[in-house]
């Protein structure tokens, strides 16, 4: 196979003493068994407009990063990344906030990313770029007279067009994807919604049912829902919830029931939301006051920006309110901790809770809720509460699926996850995690590459194909 060339925004260079994000949790399996090479920002702002590529080597991965311009970082990053795309594709028009300096950092950054790539790349490699942060970088790439096979997946949700058109100079941006050979999503809808952009927007002719002719290349759509490593991960938890430091949490719960919550601070996670809810819960069901424990670790992101600051101010007066109603000198229904926690760690965790409450108001996966499935207990499995509005719950479909902007519903779930019985809680959780094996995390990256670039017998099993039925 040739090269694989990974593209990224942060670089996720191994860092023991770090809890990996999603992304560079999704994408390291396939750069492991491929080799290869990771290109993206190193993190690191810089006062002038750095010239060099920083390179390390580990394993059979070359790790190749540059610095941002602090102008870039505020325009790029902050900017037009994190306050107009990252709100408008999360449905969030009322929270986005445009300026055309923005949309050039954008459109600069990601010029300033393909002149530093295109001076690594090989004719032949194979270039999967992620997120919505490099969205144009394939145009940029072929402007410069590349013509490799280039792929993106888009990690977050991806809205209808009817919410595309609000963003400014979207007749630019979003036709930029069409430069890509293929376009991955991790639902049908966010793949179909892209589907009826193009359609709509750009009137481009369709070669199939799932891809259209641009010029001379034909781009395909396809859907590819991240996973997780489900068995590896159910070992890991198996043996972290025997840990010195699970085995402290529990104790210092005293015997109570305990329900967890692991999100990034951020608005899409639906956070203030589920406090709302969780309180609801108490009132509405006093029985289990003093019985349950709601454990939510929230590390703070972002916290440059305002909306995240407001936010985070929100959740503690939620949480301050909500323990001042409820507790008591020897329980507080809330612990909010805004601390980072390994992988380990979280594994423990999730074994060790009752529920696990994943509610975002809009999510492209949650690989949180996975992970909450994965590492249960099958003889004696917790439950996951689940927004309907997350991808996994596409597949997690025997979780209690719950509207987030409901808190009467999502406090009644929460009940009915603490009461159910043992034999529904088996069933449930047996029906999710067989959906987990199949959808492997192992899988993904392989499905993904082979619909970019099928192997060699593939494409001329299709030569012949075409060959014959030309004749």
């Amino acid at each position: 196979m040739a090269r694989l060339v990974i593209v990224s925004n942060r670089v996720g260079i191994p860092d023991r003493g770090a809890r990996p994000g999603g992304l560079e949790v999704a994408i390291r399996p396939a750069l492991k068994r491929h080799g290869g090479l990771w290109f993206g920002w190193s993190g690191r702002v810089a006062e002038d407009v750095p010239q060099s590529v920083k390179i390390a080597a580990q394993d059979n991965i070359t790790y190749a990063t540059v610095d941002l311009a602090k102008d870039d970082y505020q325009e790029f990053y902050n900017g037009f990344a994190n306050r107009v795309l990252w709100p408008i594709l999360h449905y969030r028009l009322d929270l986005a906030e445009f300026t055309r300096r923005d949309l050039g950092g954008y459109v600069r950054v990601n010029q300033y990313f393909a002149g530093h790539l295109e001076k690594l790349l090989r004719p032949d490699d194979v270039i999967w770029v992620h997120d919505y942060h490099l969205m144009p970088l394939a145009k940029a790439l072929r402007d410069r007279g590349h013509h490799n096979k280039i792929g993106f997946f888009i990690h977050i949700p991806f809205p209808p067009p009817e919410i595309l058109t609000a963003l400014p100079n979207h007749d630019q941006l979003i036709p930029a994807l069409c430069h890509y050979d293929l376009v991955g999503f991790q639902t049908e809808v966010d793949a179909a919604n892209f589907a009826r952009y193009i359609a709509n927007e750009c009137g481009l002719p369709w070669a199939s049912g799932n891809s259209f002719h641009f010029g001379n290349r034909i781009v395909r759509i396809g859907t590819f829902p991240v996973g997780v490593e489900t068995e590896a991960f159910a070992r890991l938890a198996r043996r972290a919830v025997e840990t010195h430091f699970v085995r402290e949490v529990l104790g210092s719960l005293s015997g109570r029931s305990m329900i967890i919550g692991v999100d990034r601070l951020d608005y899409s996670k639906g956070i203030p939301e589920r406090m709302s809810a969780f309180e609801r819960f108490l009132a509405n069901f006093p029985d289990w006051r003093g019985k349950v424990t709601y454990l939510q670790i929230t590390p703070r992101s972002r916290t440059g920006i305002p909306e995240y600051a407001d936010m985070g101010r929100e959740v503690g007066e939620a949480v301050g309110r909500i323990n001042g109603a409820y507790g008591e000198a020897s329980w507080t229904p809330v612990r909010y901790i805004n601390k980072a926690h390994s992988r380990t760690a979280l594994a423990g965790l999730y074994r060790a809770a009752r529920a696990g409450l994943v509610t975002p108001l809009r999510d492209g996966m949650n690989l949180v809720a996975k992970e909450f499935v994965a590492a249960q207990n099958a003889e004696d499995p917790g439950v996951l509460i689940l927004s309907r509005f997350a991808g996994a719950a596409h597949e997690c479909a025997a979780a209690l699926l719950v509207n987030p902007y409901d808190p009467e519903g999502v406090g009644n779930a929460i009940n009915r996850a603490l009461s159910m019985p043992l034999e529904e809680r088996r069933q449930r959780h047996s029906a999710n995690f067989k959906v987990l094996v199949r959808n492997d995390l192992s899988h993904w990256a392989g499905r993904f590459l082979r619909m970019l670039e099928p192997p060699e017998d593939e494409i001329d099993s299709r030569t012949l194909v075409r060959a014959a039925g030309a004749r």
